[in-house]
């Protein structure tokens, strides 16, 4: 009897939880960049950029393909589900929503903080971006002038619209377009399969990413813009731990807790990889299991990571160019605060899911008139900052469907009220032996 219950003992795997492992990897990257900028080393310098930056290399390897496939077989879905039309418009209409409160209270920090004051920076400091956004480059970008340029230079914002006229087309062929979609349907899951091993090397890229963030940058940058950087990581938390849970608790009418013990997989992995459509997959699974039915879930996920990014297109440019403007001597009025609130709303696409908000900033700048020599001030910081803006990016793309599920009776709020797991350990995780 000892023997057999030695077996089944060596049959369990004994593995750290995903967030541990997330946590584990922080740590040690925080310990291994200072001690490479502390000591000089040189060699380890490389070898956690070049361990971050395969990371990041890996998951944009699939961007591409992922966005094209995942949203022409979202729109396609919605065939599958009733009131479609009516959830497409609650789904944009709640995007608006929370990028409007989002916004509010990016602008509302900045005023009081006064994030440009007192920095020691001046406008010399500065130096205009090589790329820069503006509404006619947003308008006239959208279509591509070819089909192969937009994967080449990964251009999400024409995938996407490629992506939903093929979608659109498909629907309308009806049966004759069956064979495309079967064949769109495997791919993408062979996309996903490819890119969730990937995500189960995060614990690694977070130490390579963490520790080349410290060893290159160090405190004493984050000293000189420690109110910007406060700033931002205040917005983001009380987007993510309040305004979140209090839509979740009054509007969906749903446990705040329930949500992020199922979302917090995909938020940890967005805060490390700082992308959204990196970690559209995880954010995708986690909604679901948070009860979300998987039609809705394949339609609103997919339009949220490449369109809704309260973090990078709401707080950041809001805060953002008040520091721009305090750097340069610029006096702001009401008029250019509410401009501040439409780019944020109409432009947040210009984002695109992926690693960086710079195009969204130098949108933001150009409508408002002001420098665009201020978005060099930013770049240097903008690798730190942009962990908890993508955090908050992927949770408000795992709450929307929930809230719209959730007002629609279509939420599974059994599964909800159940959810408990780490997505990420469950599919190979091995059963207790009989």
């Amino acid at each position: 009897m000892s023997v057999s219950t030695n077996t089944k003992s060596s049959r369990l795997p004994i593995r750290a939880p995903f967030w541990a492992q997330i946590l584990a990897g922080l740590v040690l990257g925080v310990l291994l960049g200072w001690l490479a900028r502390s000591q000089d080393v040189s060699w380890l310098v490389t070898t956690l950029e070049k361990v971050g930056g395969t990371f990041i290399g890996l998951l944009k390897l699939a961007v591409a393909p992922l966005v094209f496939f995942a949203i022409l077989v979202s729109i396609t879905n919605l065939r599958k589900v009733n009131n479609a039309a009516r959830l497409a418009s609650r789904t944009l209409l709640w995007f608006m929503i929370t990028s409007l409160i989002a916004v509010a209270i990016g602008l509302v920090i900045g005023l009081v903080t006064n994030p440009g004051a007192g920095t020691g920076l001046t406008p010399a400091d500065g130096a205009a971006p090589e790329r820069t956004g503006s509404w006619i480059d947003f308008l006239t970008g959208i279509v591509p002038t070819d089909v192969i340029t937009p994967f080449t230079e990964l251009n999400v914002l024409q995938i996407v619209f490629m992506a939903a006229v093929a979608g659109i087309a498909a629907l309308q062929l009806g049966e004759k377009a069956q064979p495309i979609l079967t064949l769109s349907e495997s791919v993408l899951e062979l996309l996903q399969k490819a890119l969730w091993w990937v995500i189960r090397l995060a614990p690694l890229g977070t130490v390579g990413l963490i520790g080349n963030a410290i060893a290159t940058y160090g405190w004493d940058l984050i000293g000189k813009y420690a109110t910007f950087t406060a700033d931002i990581y205040i917005g983001c938390a009380i987007v993510l731990f309040g305004v979140y849970p209090a839509l979740l608790a009054t509007v969906a009418k749903v446990s705040p807790v329930q949500f992020f013990k199922g979302a917090w997989p995909a938020i940890q992995l967005a805060f490390v990889s700082r992308s959204s459509v990196g970690t559209m997959p995880l954010t995708q699974k986690v909604t679901e299991r948070l009860g979300v039915p998987k039609e809705y879930a394949s339609f609103a996920v997919p339009f949220g990571a490449t369109t809704k990014m309260d973090g990078c297109a709401a707080i950041y440019p809001a805060i953002a160019a008040i520091f721009v403007a305090q750097i340069f001597g610029i006096q702001l009025g009401i008029g250019d605060y509410l401009l501040i609130a439409f780019v944020s709303v109409v432009g947040s696409a210009a984002t695109a899911g992926l690693t960086g908000a710079t195009v969204m900033l130098t949108l933001t700048l150009s409508t408002l008139g002001l420098p665009m020599e201020g978005v060099g001030l930013l770049l240097a910081i903008d690798p730190i900052l942009d962990m908890i803006r993508t955090a908050t990016n992927v949770a408000g793309q795992a709450l929307v469907p929930v809230v719209v599920a959730a007002r629609e009776n279509l939420l599974d709020r059994d599964a909800y009220d159940s959810v408990h797991a780490s997505p990420v350990e469950e599919p190979d995780r091995v059963p207790a032996a009989a």
